[in-house]
C-alpha cells in the first residue's frame, strides 16, 4: 500500500517571513488540506522509536516503519501503521536493498520529508554485564555495526533523491556512551554511537548541498527496554535533574530536528541526558 500524499513546497531555501507558526500545528493543518509530511522510522516498535511514530503521527505525518517486530497494531496506533511497516532485521546489510526499494514503493513518487535511524542494539554477556573490548567476539563487533553505523549508511544513500526532493532531514540517534566509558554499554556499542556521531557531521558536510539537513540525537538514560536493571540506582545520583529520561521527551527533540523550527540546524549532536555530560 502507498501513502497518500501531496507534494508541497519541495524547493530549498530558507522559510518565508510571515511563517511563524508552531511547527507541530503547521503540521496538522497541512494534512486538512490534504498535505501530508512523511517520515522513515527504524526501530519503531518499542521506546524512543514507538514515542517517535506516536509524536509525528499525532501531527498529521504519515510514517514509514521498520523494525524487527511485526507490527503491533495495539500499541502503534497510527494510521495505515501495519500497510506501511517494513518487518527486517537491518544488521543484515543484505538486506537493505529491499527495504530501500519497498520504501520506494510505498512513497509512490512522492518526496521524503526525514530520516530517523533509531535501530540499535546493545548486547550483553549473559548475566547482563557489558561486553568489553577484550569479550566482544567478532560476530557481534560485525552485527552492532552493521546496524547501528552501515544502516543509517545505506539508508541515506538510498533514499538521497526523495529527501533532496523535500529538503529533508536525517537524525541520527547516537547515545552518552559514545563519548565516555559507561558502566553498562558495551564497547562495540559506544564504538558504533561514536562514529555514528562523526558520521552526522560528514553526512551534513555532504548532503547540505541538497538542502538536506543532518543532526543527531545522543540520549543518555531513558526509560527503554535496553536500560539496564541497576542504572537508575547506580547512575540517577550523578544526574542533575535526578531522574531518568522518557522516551517522549526524546521524540519531542527529534520533532524539532525534523521541523521547520530547525531550518538553519545540521551537523550538531544534541544531548538528551539531564545534564549528565555536564
Amino acid at each position: 500500500m502507498t501513502l497518500d500524499l501531496r507534494n508541497e513546497d519541495a524547493v530549498a531555501g530558507p522559510p518565508k517571513a510571515a511563517d511563524v507558526s508552531c511547527p507541530f500545528h503547521s503540521d496538522r493543518a497541512r494534512i486538512q488540506k490534504g498535505e501530508r509530511k512523511t517520515v522513515v522510522l527504524t526501530g519503531a516498535s518499542r521506546g524512543i522509536g514507538h514515542a517517535t511514530g506516536k509524536l509525528f503521527s499525532e501531527a498529521g505525518w504519515g510514517i514509514i516503519s521498520c523494525a524487527r517486530q511485526p507490527f503491533d497494531a495495539g500499541q502503534c496506533r497510527w494510521e495505515s501503521g501495519a500497510d506501511n511497516h517494513i518487518q527486517v532485521d537491518l544488521s543484515n546489510h543484505r538486506m537493505l536493498p529491499r527495504v530501500i526499494a519497498e520504501v520506494k514503493e510505498r512513497l509512490a513518487g512522492a518526496p521524503l520529508h526525514a530520516l530517523i535511524n533509531n535501530a540499535g542494539i546493545s548486547p550483553k554477556t549473559p548475566n547482563g554485564t557489558r561486553l568489553t573490548s577484550l569479550t566482544t567476539s567478532v560476530e557481534t563487533w560485525m552485527r552492532v555495526f552493521h546496524l547501528n553505523l552501515v544502516a543509517p549508511i545505506l539508508l541515506a544513500q538510498g533514499l538521497f533523491h526523495e529527501l533532496k526532493a523535500a529538503s529533508g532531514s536525517i537524525v541520527n540517534v547516537t547515545s552518552i556512551a559514545g563519548s565516555r566509558v559507561h558502566p553498562f554499554a558495551g564497547s562495540a556499542y559506544a564504538t558504533s554511537k561514536a562514529a555514528l556521531a562523526c558520521l552526522t557531521r560528514e553526512m551534513a558536510h555532504d548532503y547540505a548541498q541538497a538542502g538536506i539537513r543532518v543532526n543527531a540525537i545522543a540520549p543518555g538514560e531513558i526509560k527503554t527496554d535496553i536500560l539496564s536493571p541497576n542504572t537508575e540506582a547506580r547512575l540517577v545520583p550523578s544526574i542533575p535533574l535526578r531522574r531518568v529520561g522518557t522516551p517522549e521527551e526524546v521524540a519531542k527533540v527529534i520533532f524539532f530536528l525534523c521541523s521547520d523550527a530547525a531550518s538553519y540546524v545540521t551537523g550538531t549532536e544534541v544531548p538528551i541526558n539531564g545534564g549528565q555530560h555536564l
